[in-house]
């Protein structure tokens, strides 16, 4: 991309924030916090789709700063458990759990279950303030382990387990899980949508 495009992030998870810099790296979006920007803005996750709540956010923050904002909504989705904790992954345990509570829930919901395969899912929006949009999606396959393993990572990497790599996300490098993650996907995706939407509409 030939210009930097000044892009808010809607996030205040560090694991995240963490992630979208090292994706991001060289792509030419220039990523601001919104407390950079003295902006304080909560958004209630009300959809029942990761889309409806990364529109939620990205729209939110996009209207409060006066620039494109990126959100991106992604959870765990396991197979056995009908695609749950899904939208609810961030609070699977409650609405004032941790990953450690959430994890725990997890574990004791899969007790017994022979069936352990999940996917990891990241949907990305980004909004402009001209009301123009781009959504992207992205999908990670793995399985649950019997226990937490590993200390990298954030939510739910500590039980997923990557058979290419023989290991939890927990337990792989950071550069390893960019590599292969649902956020990578849908980074790529989104940044393939933006450079075609530049060629059409250079004032993008």
């Amino acid at each position: 991309m030939a210009d930097r495009l000044r892009v808010v992030l809607a996030t205040g998870n560090k694991g995240k924030l963490a992630d979208f810099k090292a994706l991001l790296e060289g792509s030419g979006l220039e990523l601001v916090l919104p407390e950079a920007l003295g902006l304080e803005v909560d958004v209630e996750e009300t959809g029942t789709t990761f889309l409806d709540n990364a529109l939620l956010k990205s729209r939110a923050l996009c209207a409060a700063s006066g620039l494109p904002a990126l959100a991106d909504d992604s959870g765990l989705a396991v197979d056995a458990l009908d695609g749950a904790p899904g939208v609810y992954s961030a609070r699977y345990a409650g609405p004032d759990c941790d990953d450690d509570a959430n994890n725990a829930r997890l574990l004791a919901d899969m007790e017994g279950v022979d069936d352990r395969s999940a996917a990891f899912v990241c949907v990305l929006a980004l909004s402009w303030p001209d009301g123009r949009e781009l959504t992207a999606d992205g999908r990670c396959r793995g399985t649950i382990t019997d226990s937490p393993r590993g200390s990298n990572g954030f939510g739910y990497d500590v039980v997923f387990f990557r058979e290419d790599l023989g290991c939890t996300f927990a337990e792989a490098s950071p550069q390893q899980k960019n590599e292969r993650s649902h956020r990578a996907v849908a980074v790529a995706e989104l940044l393939g949508l933006l450079k075609a939407a530049q060629a059409d509409a250079p004032a993008l």
